[in-house]
């Protein structure tokens, strides 16, 4: 089969696939691109196409493995947003160095501010705080549950104003 006679049966033939590629896709220009895909490879494997057999099942499984072939391209990558306005340039080639320094320093005085809490306060802010659920710690301390809530309330409420002072 000649070129002329392959793009003459192409084109007499390719019209169905307009809808199906908008069935498969659900977006206009993402079909136009299926159709025009499925288009340039029928054309590029003419040879693989048997004289006789039927051209729109040949076309239609050409279209149905790009999409497919391209969704499972699309499903493996990774899509990030930047919703960012333009104002700002994101350089991701310079770390951030942290100042181990500064960070114990905080680090001393938080725990010395915990410390500085009456006791009655400090074992159960502490036990929370090492990942102890309410109820555990009520179990324990030998306290009922909504007692060791309200101390831990009560702890974190004098923390955050003595951290305020700083």
């Amino acid at each position: 089969m000649s070129n002329a006679e392959f793009s003459l049966l192409l084109t007499e033939n390719a019209d169905f696939l307009r809808p199906f590629a908008i069935n498969l896709t659900k977006d206009y220009e993402a079909a136009k691109d299926l159709f025009q895909d499925t288009l340039y490879r029928a054309i590029s494997n003419k040879d693989k196409y048997n004289v006789g057999t039927n051209i729109k099942a040949w076309l239609y499984t050409i279209m149905r493995n790009i999409f497919i072939n391209d969704y499972r391209k699309r499903s493996k990558q990774a899509v990030v947003f930047d919703n960012t306005p333009n104002d700002y340039i994101i350089d991701q080639t310079h770390t951030k160095v942290i100042n181990q320094g500064i960070t114990n320093l905080n680090m001393r005085e938080v725990n010395q501010l915990i410390n500085d809490l009456p006791e009655l306060f400090r074992v159960p802010f502490n036990l929370y705080f090492e990942g102890y659920k309410y109820n555990e710690i009520a179990e324990v301390l030998n306290e009922p549950l909504g007692t060791i809530k309200s101390r831990i309330h009560f702890a974190r409420k004098i923390l955050k104003q003595k951290i305020e002072r700083y």
